[in-house]
């Protein structure tokens, strides 16, 4: 794969890419690795025309990203963006993807990363702003009086100062975000959804917290970092999702995957919630200035942190840990 290209270069022509991955779920085929990366990298580089650039996404929505187009795309992700880098002798930084924010159930996303921040390790929340009809960690984060940190520098300085920092994706990776924002012009996800929540934005590498919602997902997950070395590095926690978010289920234990290396280890097995088991203590309601204020009174010690929550902070915070 080349070096990315400035984003004035000339139009790219998509036609024979459409032709292999728009043939339906059963008949697309996907793309070389190489293939997929300029592509992907034009986009990025607002190098294809909407037309053709509204056809690619749709004909990723029903074909689905292979690992190696996955990986080939995450590649010409990674390298459309200035990374974030944390000086920090005692834990590599971790990163929280939050690009759903709560429906149904209250988002904790910001106590998760504010229990780790309080084990001093660095933590970064990427996402959106807003959300309609959902409560985003933004709106949370907003509500603890801390404020998105809204450039490269803001990012870096709030996470040396606080250890933990909310960056708004149009601020960590701007190329990114405009792909992720067609979402509002189409009116469904595509691939850039993805691959922000597998994003790596720390150099040196850091620890990433990734979710799924359906299982053959995680297959596919598993499969593009245990095949794919560079997608791999710095590793990453797979577990099913709350909502979509990268946060303990406080209703159930779920499996936690530790990948890294080509490897995979199960560091935490699931349970079954018991119909015994003592009701867990959330907010009353799922609004972020209720949230925000039960989240301040667990932070306090007047609430207890859920046991699943608790849990998953120590396994974070142990794989996290720099040996001395």
């Amino acid at each position: 794969m080349t070096a990315p290209q400035d984003s004035a270069a000339s139009p790219f022509p998509c036609a024979r890419f459409i032709k292999e991955i728009g043939r339906g779920p059963h008949g697309a085929r996907a793309l070389s690795a190489d293939d997929t990366f300029e592509l992907y990298r034009a986009m990025l580089d607002a190098r294809v025309s909407d037309v053709e650039l509204g056809a690619i996404l749709i004909a990723y929505r029903l074909k689905g990203e292979t690992a190696d187009e996955l990986a080939a795309m995450l590649a010409a992700a990674q390298a459309s963006f200035e990374p974030v880098r944390v000086q920090d002798a005692a834990f590599r930084p971790v990163s929280i993807p939050s690009y759903n924010g709560a429906r149904k159930q209250p988002n904790l996303v910001p106590l998760l990363a504010l229990l780790l921040a309080r084990e001093g390790v660095p933590v970064l929340v990427h996402g959106v702003a807003r959300d309609p009809g959902r409560v985003t960690s933004a709106e949370i984060f907003s509500a603890l009086s801390i404020a998105s940190s809204t450039s490269h520098d803001a990012i870096e300085d709030t996470l040396a100062e606080r250890r933990v920092a909310f960056a708004p994706i149009d601020a960590l990776a701007p190329r990114l975000a405009r792909l992720l924002a067609l979402r509002g012009v189409l009116g469904v996800r595509n691939s850039t959804h993805t691959l922000v929540k597998i994003l790596q934005p720390f150099a040196p590498t850091g620890l990433r917290l990734v979710n799924y919602t359906h299982p053959p997902y995680r297959d596919s997950l598993a499969q593009l970092f245990r095949d794919h070395p560079d997608a791999a590095l710095g590793g990453a926690l797979l577990a099913r999702g709350t909502e979509g978010e990268a946060v303990a289920d406080t209703r159930r234990q779920v499996q936690v995957d530790w990948l890294h290396d080509g490897v995979c280890d199960t560091l935490i097995e699931a349970e079954r919630s018991s119909t015994d088991a003592e009701p867990v203590a959330l907010p009353e309601s799922r609004d972020a200035a209720t949230t925000a204020a039960w989240t301040d009174a667990v932070l306090r010690g007047e609430i207890p942190v859920p046991d699943t929550l608790a849990r998953q902070v120590e396994t974070i915070v142990r794989i996290a840990r720099i040996a001395p």
